[in-house]
């Protein structure tokens, strides 16, 4: 019974506190499952030598009701016969298969309830595994889980918050200055066409002038 008292032990096992002291407890979770597999064909190896016990000890049984018959049938022939000392002798024969019969009926008896019992046990304890399959997911995904919470934790404590909010905002009053100056150069640009244009328009209009009085020249002349 030492296979069904480790697999009881292992089923009382509170596997969140086993889980909260290792350091991987998604590999500690398919170890149990691993190790559940392993006491499971270990209790149905142990099955299969109990029912083969069961068999040998049923067919003794059947043997020796057999044997017993026999003797019954050859002693009727003796007495048939007329011959009670070879009829005596074939009884004495069946007294003795009569025993081994209850001795073999007993054994079989014993053998047949502890098989049973390893049966039943056996079924619960598959039962049971795959209880633990199903749970094995939720199990690790919790655990992926919880790892991940602690990473995200770890994260943020270990940033300083106002430092990076104090750098972003003097990135930011840098940008501003930058376009304040290209705004500013846009401005002096567009001003300084401007200009360039009216200076542009004065020779235009001097020109202009000095062509005009040329002409009034010749007509009065």
């Amino acid at each position: 019974m030492g296979i069904f008292e480790r697999m009881g032990d292992l089923f009382r096992a509170n596997v969140n506190d086993m889980l909260d002291r290792v350091e991987d407890p998604e590999k500690m979770v398919k170890q149990i499952i691993i190790d559940m597999e392993k006491q499971i064909k270990e209790a149905t190896q142990a099955l299969g030598q109990a029912m083969a016990s069961e068999r040998q000890a049923a067919k003794q049984l059947e043997n020796a009701k057999s044997t017993s018959r026999d003797w019954e049938s050859k002693a009727k022939m003796a007495l048939q016969a007329g011959n009670q000392e070879l009829a005596r002798k074939a009884l004495a024969n069946k007294v003795t298969a009569d025993q081994n019969i209850q001795n073999f009926q007993a054994s079989f008896d014993q053998i047949s309830t502890q098989t049973a019992e390893l049966r039943n046990r056996v079924e619960v304890l598959k039962n049971k595994l795959e209880e633990a399959r199903m749970r094995q997911n939720m199990l690790i995904a919790r655990a992926r889980m919880a790892d991940a919470q602690q990473s995200v934790a770890t994260t943020l404590s270990s940033t300083d918050s106002d430092s990076a909010f104090s750098k972003l905002d003097k990135m930011e009053r840098r940008i501003e200055g930058k376009e304040a100056e290209a705004e500013a150069f846009s401005e002096m640009a567009g001003d300084t066409t401007f200009a360039r244009d009216e200076f542009k328009e004065l020779e235009q209009n001097s020109a202009v002038d000095a062509e005009m009085a040329r002409l009034m020249a010749e007509l009065n002349s």
